[in-house]
């Protein structure tokens, strides 16, 4: 996954991190996050550096410090309308899977470099395919229109496995 873009979400005013796939058909993983969060993640997209540590650059620092080395991480599931992550790290021979929010996981990519993934079967099932930023065709409102529209149409039930 390419991580595309931080945008707000305009009916709820609610941050949402974009994940476009980097092969495949293009579609585009839209997960909602908070401020803070997608505040971290820009900023990483966007090199900005701080007096002082954040709490992602903290992280990473930490992270280095002890010799640990973050593989990828990975967008695993979406359950009862939340999205799940883990980070893949590596510590000499020691490999360690850590639980995490994905915004977390993908503002700590962001500033390691690191690839960021998603299950094939969550690509699949929330995965939407957007008109390119630099498709002379493509109309931004329309895009905006379409995407309010998915927005406006999801059910909670949609996000449930099916039995």
């Amino acid at each position: 996954m390419e991580l595309h873009d931080v945008r707000v979400d305009v009916p709820t005013n609610t941050p949402v991190v974009l994940l476009r796939e980097a092969n495949g058909q293009g579609r585009t993983l839209p997960i909602w996050i908070g401020s803070p969060e997608a505040s971290a993640i820009a900023g990483a997209m966007r090199n900005t550096t701080h007096q002082r540590p954040f709490t992602h650059d903290l992280m990473k620092d930490l992270l280095i410090a002890l010799g640990v080395n973050v593989e990828q991480v990975l967008i695993t599931e979406l359950r009862d309308s939340i999205y799940y992550a883990e980070i893949h790290m590596k510590q000499g021979e020691r490999t360690h899977i850590m639980s995490s929010r994905p915004s977390d996981a993908i503002a700590l990519a962001a500033r390691m470099g690191v690839p960021i993934f998603a299950n094939d079967a969550l690509i699949e099932s929330e995965g939407v395919i957007l008109p390119s930023d630099d498709d002379p065709d493509s109309d931004p409102e329309e895009l905006v229109d379409e995407f309010r529209h998915f927005i406006e149409a999801v059910r909670p039930e949609d996000f449930r496995e099916a039995q």
